[in-house]
């Protein structure tokens, strides 16, 4: 038999978390044909000798709803060697939804996502009304990674209920039927049902979105029919309040995940909540206390903060006041000017003093834009690289004597690709490294496909490779690549994939453990009509193989589009 393809002399990490061995690789069409050493020969054969041989990485938390009608890659998942995703979460998507109300759906989509509603309606064809309508046409689309989706609560109320949504609690008819939308999304393959609770997620006019005006009951029926057809997984955004309010909303998620007996993912679980740091301990103690009881639950979570990532080409926090609105309407290079031009910065130092102060105000989704604070100066760095041993704006404007917004315009005049990057939660490794050990979170909390030129959390397969892996020593490559595949794919029930064994998908990532990295984000204009976005890529991914077809070589599109629509079928 001549196989399609072979990895030749590479060290295998399987995802199973057990030791490395050396071994050859074998595939044949989409499926894993052997892991030994194999004499037959291929069509292709890849030298792997001295390079980690592991399963493409899975990430279980992306809003790439709308990108995939445009961006058959899918980046920057793709760079990073993710191989699968899934999206829909949070209770957005693009279906289902009725033809004259499709500029509506895209510009909630907006508010929420930061992707402009022009690139969403010049990039998606919109070719499909119904949920199940929509899975063909991702079936259809050329695709280089796999994707799966959730059928998402504001888009079905907004659906079902048309503008009511944004304002009104929902009727019996109006549950039922969004009961029946949910049956089939499930009978067509949807991953699940997803909503939001999250108070950071608000629609155009700075309302909730639609599945924040719903009550607790119509949650738990729609969540029921995942329950009757004993199919599909329950996500939800939590409310990230503090206190007595999220340990409210907990205790109800709590009682929803008994009741049903299906996975339940609460995402993101984080270090800060609301108005005020609060302990992360709790959060992880309520997933043991509901497991403990014989519920379904896991947190997702970052393998670093979440940051709001500022630049002179997509946004600074100051662009709402009119002093700066005045320069950053002006071109790149004649702003570069004005930031140097003493007069200009004298404006543009006492505009920022009547910013509102940060406090400890959570700004997540498009609130970092939309409302912003005065930087944390402290806690503001300007990169220069991706490791963040850089000293914080503040530090460098005491060492400049000089005002912090003086020290960042003289970064911007001199390189207008200089980044800042803010963090918002997750701000202490420590914590994070307590998040990343507890045995019921998951590390896949990218948010890719939204956000998309403010934050930047594609690359957190490759940070954790770097940073907790190579740098911290936190933990072994055998236990990171399983976190980032096996573990994924247990909890989102993928069978045939997150393993390196023969008649698994062949979905693999090939890559240097000694270099492997993040690379800095850059803003490019390469969405539909040229609106902007962060764009990140990485180093030391050798190769990234989907459904047995070379994908990525040495960071290259080979042009392969092996991807597939993961439809769950229980």
């Amino acid at each position: 038999m001549t196989l399609d393809l072979i990895i030749r002399g590479g060290t295998v990490v399987d995802g199973s978390g057990g030791p490395r061995f050396r071994a050859d690789v074998a595939v044949a069409g989409d499926r894993i044909v052997g892991i030994g050493r194999i004499k037959a020969p291929a069509q292709r054969v890849l030298d792997a000798d001295g390079l980690i041989v592991a399963p493409g990485f899975i990430d279980g938390h992306t809003h790439m709803d709308a990108q995939v009608a445009w961006d058959p890659l899918g980046s920057c998942s793709c760079w990073h060697g993710v191989t699968s995703v899934v999206m829909g979460n949070c209770g957005f998507a693009l279906a289902p939804c009725k033809a004259d109300e499709r500029e509506w759906f895209a510009r909630c989509l907006t508010a929420v996502e930061d992707i402009p509603t022009e690139a969403i309606m010049a990039g998606v064809d919109w070719r499909w009304e119904s949920f199940p309508q929509y899975l063909d046409a991702i079936d259809s689309f050329p695709k280089a990674i796999n994707y799966g989706a959730y059928i998402g609560h504001s888009a079905i109320r907004m659906y079902v209920m048309g503008r009511r949504a944004m304002t009104e609690k929902a009727t019996d008819d109006d549950i039922e039927r969004m009961r029946v939308l949910v049956r089939e999304a499930l009978a067509a393959g949807a991953m699940g049902f997803s909503t939001s609770r999250s108070p950071t997620h608000t629609a155009p006019g700075d309302v909730p979105v639609a599945s924040r005006i719903a009550d607790w009951r119509e949650v738990e029926r729609i969540a029921a029919v995942l329950a009757e057809e004993d199919a599909g997984i329950f996500q939800i955004a939590p409310d990230t309040t503090s206190g007595a309010r999220q340990r409210a909303f907990l205790d109800l998620l709590r009682g929803l995940a008994l009741a049903i007996a299906r996975p339940v993912m609460f995402g993101t679980i984080s270090t800060r909540q609301g108005e005020a740091p609060n302990p992360w301990q709790y959060q992880t103690e309520w997933l043991d206390d509901v497991a403990a009881a014989g519920g379904r639950v896991w947190g997702q979570t970052t393998t670093r903060s979440i940051n709001a990532i500022f630049s002179p080409k997509s946004y600074l926090p100051f662009d709402v006041l009119p002093a700066w609105q005045a320069v950053r309407s002006l071109p790149i290079a004649e702003q570069r000017r004005r930031f140097a031009d003493p007069d200009t910065r004298r404006d543009l130092v006492a505009a920022e003093a009547r910013m509102k102060p940060r406090d400890n105000v959570f700004q997540g989704g498009g609130a970092a834009t939309t409302d912003p604070r005065k930087p944390d100066y402290d806690n503001l760095f300007a990169l220069t690289g991706v490791d963040w041993d850089e000293p914080s704006v503040a530090a460098l404007a005491r060492t400049r004597n000089t005002h912090p917004v003086e020290a960042m315009l003289d970064l911007m005049a001199s390189n207008e690709d200089q980044v800042f990057v803010q963090p918002l939660v997750n701000e202490r490794p420590d914590e994070v490294l307590g998040l990343l050990q507890h045995p019921r979170t998951l590390a896949t909390f990218s948010d890719s496909g939204a956000h998309v030129a403010q934050e930047m959390g594609s690359s957190l397969q490759t940070h954790m490779l770097n940073y907790w892996v190579r740098q911290r020593g936190a933990f072994t490559l055998e236990q990171a690549v399983r976190k980032m595949t096996f573990d994924i794919a247990s909890a989102w029930d993928l069978r045939d994939r997150g393993l390196l064994r023969p008649g698994m998908a062949a979905d693999i990532v090939v890559f240097d453990e000694k270099s492997v990295k993040p690379l800095l984000p850059v803003v490019e204009r390469d969405l539909p009509g040229g609106a902007r976005r962060l764009v990140q890529k990485a180093q030391g991914i050798d190769a990234v193989v989907v459904g047995g077809a070379i994908t990525q070589e040495r960071g290259t599109d080979t042009g392969a589009r092996p991807g597939r629509l993961l439809r769950r079928t229980s």
